[in-house]
């Protein structure tokens, strides 16, 4: 009885990984099994870095308000504190929003805290 093979399958799941590595540089993107191995690689950065993405988007949105506040006589911890004292319901990429690109408003919600 002859070998059986699922060559259907077996091309569709190489030709779906050698998409992948569409773009890469030389072998990357011509040689399947090298092509697999940084796909792979690529896939679990991605991973990672959509959990670190959210971490450092954080630390900006602090550095942001932190820069805004002091410039009203407030540190970063105290306006955060005064916040949640008064129950504004404000988050920090708002926060960091109005203290970028709406100075004023900004400076109305810290005297409204103060």
């Amino acid at each position: 009885m002859p070998r059986s093979v699922n060559a259907v399958a077996s091309r569709r799941r190489r030709k779906k990984i050698m998409n992948l590595a569409k773009g890469y540089y030389g072998s990357r993107s011509k040689v399947y099994t090298i092509a697999k191995n940084t796909v792979e690689k690529g896939l679990q950065y991605a991973y990672r870095d959509r959990k670190t993405k959210k971490r450092e988007f954080r630390a900006l949105w602090i550095q942001r308000i932190n820069a805004g506040a002091r410039q009203h006589g407030i540190s970063y911890s105290q306006l955060m504190g005064k916040l949640a004292g008064k129950e504004i319901g404000l988050n920090r990429k708002v926060l960091a929003d109005l203290a970028m690109n709406h100075p004023e408003a900004f400076k109305a919600v810290i005297d409204a805290v103060k």
